[in-house]
C-alpha cells in the first residue's frame, strides 16, 4: 500500500542535526528536479528577500520563513514525519506509533512537496516553506515542473498494491495515476454527514486518523475493494463512486458528524 498525503503549511524547525543529503532522500529519479528547486529557491531567498516574499506568497509576519529557505543547504535536517506538523499531522501522530507501525509508515506514506517533489517519512529535510503553487522566476509552475520526473518515479514506488490517495488538488496535479495503477488507486474526500460539504478540519483530521487506524492494525488492502471493508470495519461510515471505465481511480466518500 502507497499512501500520497499532502505536505501542511506550517513545520517545525529544523534542529540542530547535519544538513540536507539530497542523495539520500527516497525516489532517486528526483535528484535532479529536487536540485532544481532547492538551488533556484535557497538563491532567490538569500538574494532578494522582497521578491522572494511575493514569489512565495508571504505576509509581511512570515518574513522569517524567506531567511529559512536561504539557509536550507545548511540548515539541520530532520525525518519529514517530524517536520510537518498541522491538523492532519497532529491526527496521524506517528511519534506515538509502536515500532511495528512506524515500520509500516516508513514503508509506505508518501508526503508530496512544491520543493522536494515527494518524500518518504523518514526522510531527513530540513523545514522549508514552499508550496506547490509557488511559480518560480527560473523553473516556472512547480506543478508543472513536478509532472514529467514523478511520471517516471511514482508508478515504481507504487509497486503492484493500493494507492489511497489523500492529496489536496494542487498536489495531486504534480502527480496523476495512469492506466493499471490508476484502476487500483482509491481518492478520499471526508464530508460532513448533515451538509455532505468538505469541512476543512474535518477533512484533514479525519485523513490523519484513516491513515493512524491502518497503520495501527497493520491493514495493508491490496485495492480499493479492500479498503472499502476494512474502513467500515474500523468504524468509519464509507460511501463508494466505482469507476466508471477501467483505468481510473475509485472515489470514497468519508462521512463525519464530528471530531474530536
Amino acid at each position: 500500500m502507497l499512501v500520497l498525503l499532502p505536505p501542511s503549511e506550517g513545520k517545525a524547525s529544523s534542529g540542530r542535526g547535519a544538513p540536507l543529503k539530497l542523495e539520500s532522500l527516497a525516489l532517486p529519479g528526483l535528484t535532479a528536479a529536487r536540485e532544481a528547486v532547492l538551488g533556484e529557491l535557497a538563491e532567490l531567498c538569500a538574494s532578494d528577500e522582497e521578491k522572494a516574499r511575493e514569489v512565495l506568497g508571504l505576509s509581511e509576519g512570515l518574513r522569517g520563513e524567506v531567511a529559512k529557505n536561504a539557509e536550507l543547504h545548511t540548515a539541520g535536517a530532520r525525518p519529514a514525519g517530524e517536520i510537518y506538523t498541522g491538523v492532519l499531522y497532529d491526527a496521524l501522530d506517528l511519534a506515538s506509533l509502536d515500532a511495528p507501525a512506524k515500520r509500516r509508515a516508513g514503508r509506505s506514506l508518501l508526503v508530496f512537496s512544491g520543493l522536494w517533489g515527494a518524500v518518504r517519512v523518514t526522510d531527513r529535510i530540513p523545514s522549508y516553506r514552499c508550496s506547490m503553487g509557488v511559480r518560480l522566476p527560473g523553473l516556472g509552475a512547480l506543478g508543472t515542473h513536478w509532472r514529467a520526473p514523478m511520471a517516471e518515479a511514482l508508478p515504481e514506488a507504487a509497486g503492484d498494491g493500493l494507492v489511497l490517495d489523500l492529496r489536496s488538488a494542487a498536489y495531486g496535479a504534480a502527480w496523476k495515476p495512469r492506466g493499471e495503477v490508476a484502476g487500483r488507486t482509491a481518492t478520499v474526500r471526508v464530508l460532513h454527514a448533515p451538509t455532505r460539504k468538505v469541512v476543512s478540519h474535518f477533512n484533514k483530521a479525519t485523513k490523519g486518523r484513516i491513515v493512524r487506524s491502518l497503520l495501527a492494525a497493520g491493514i495493508a488492502p491490496k485495492g480499493p475493494a479492500e479498503l472499502v471493508e476494512a474502513l467500515r470495519e474500523l468504524g468509519y461510515v464509507v460511501e463508494v463512486r466505482e469507476p466508471a471505465r477501467a483505468g481510473t481511480p475509485w472515489t470514497l466518500d468519508v462521512l463525519v458528524d464530528e471530531v474530536h
